[in-house]
């Protein structure tokens, strides 16, 4: 007869093996490679799909899913973020930091993107620099710009050499090169134009094709070229440039019209020359011009302290 105890006992020895049998096995029987991420080669790889095709990559580092994903025998990279450097394949030396970034890169080497976007059609393009969601999303075989703001240089295709700091600074060029603008908007409608220089909010941002244009807190005019354009009318009102007050020079005398462009050649009749005075002794009247007497004129471009003597000629 069956007692309750022979009953129970083989039980529980039954539920004993069967607990036994399905416990987490030990560390040695994880799947290579190891949770830390370490690969052969100095590589190192976190996330689903990372480094999933490396074959003779060495000490590259892949954080996020398929971050570097087609990377074969490229080396020294940096991916951190989903997508990051997803198409590089031999490309060497290059940093990605946020998700797509650098996302269409194949071979192009020795480039850092900061932010979601960054630079991420670029394919072969190297040496550029991008922080900032989206800035240089469009480069592909561009070479050397350098894009700081949300959406810099976000048109670029292949211009290269360009420097864009401020949001949506030089947000249209596509091929233009060597090209600085700094503030946000600066050469903002800039397409082909090449080596504008621009500073301050807006600056330039008229520009769209032109060459060699310099534009200092000025919005600049579309098309033009070879211009040097510092302020804005009627916010401006007064011009102090040291260097110039009791300096004499032979030349033609310098006339400013009403827009304030600067120039010599032709003064209109009754116009009035001052040139300053040296030693005391008036320089030669211009050309159709009568000396008239002497002036003298505080010396604010020296902080106000002195005066200047200056000589006066009118039109003939």
């Amino acid at each position: 007869m069956k007692t309750i105890t022979n009953i129970i006992y083989p039980a529980l020895a039954a539920l004993a093996v069967a607990c036994f049998v399905l416990l987490p096995k030990g560390q040695a029987q994880l799947p290579s490679p190891t949770p830390d991420g370490g690969y052969p080669g100095q590589n190192t790889a976190e996330g689903d799909g990372a480094l999933f095709s490396l074959t003779t990559g060495t000490q590259n580092t892949a954080i996020g899913f398929q971050a570097l994903y087609n990377n074969t025998e490229g080396s020294y990279n940096t991916a951190n973020g989903y997508f990051a450097l997803y198409y590089n394949t031999t490309g060497i030396q290059n940093t990605a930091n946020g998700g797509f970034a650098l996302y269409n890169n194949t071979t192009g080497l020795e480039n850092t993107a900061n932010g979601i976007d960054a630079l991420a059609n670029n394919t072969t393009g190297s040496g550029n620099t991008a922080t900032g969601g989206g800035a240089l999303i469009g480069n592909t075989t561009g070479n050397n710009n350098t894009a700081n703001g949300v959406s810099t240089l976000i048109s670029n295709t292949t211009g290269g050499g360009n420097c864009a700091t401020g949001s949506q600074a030089l947000a249209s060029n596509t091929t233009g090169l060597f090209n600085i603008a700094t503030g946000v908007d600066t050469l903002l409608n800039n397409t082909t134009g090449s080596s504008n220089i621009a500073f301050g909010f807006r600056a330039g941002v008229n520009l769209t094709t032109g060459d060699n244009n310099i534009d200092i807190s000025n919005e600049g005019v579309a098309a033009e070229a070879n211009t040097i354009r510092i302020g804005t009318e009627g916010t401006q009102t007064a011009s102090y440039i040291a260097g110039i007050s009791g300096v004499t020079v032979s030349g033609e005398p310098v006339v400013v019209d009403s827009s304030g462009h600067l120039g010599t050649g032709a003064i209109t009749p009754g116009s009035v020359v001052m040139l300053p005075v040296a030693g005391g002794v008036a320089p030669p009247a211009p050309a159709g011009y009568s000396f008239k007497g002497f002036d003298r004129l505080a010396a604010k471009a020296n902080g106000g302290g002195g005066t200047t003597s200056y000589a006066v000629y009118t039109k003939d």
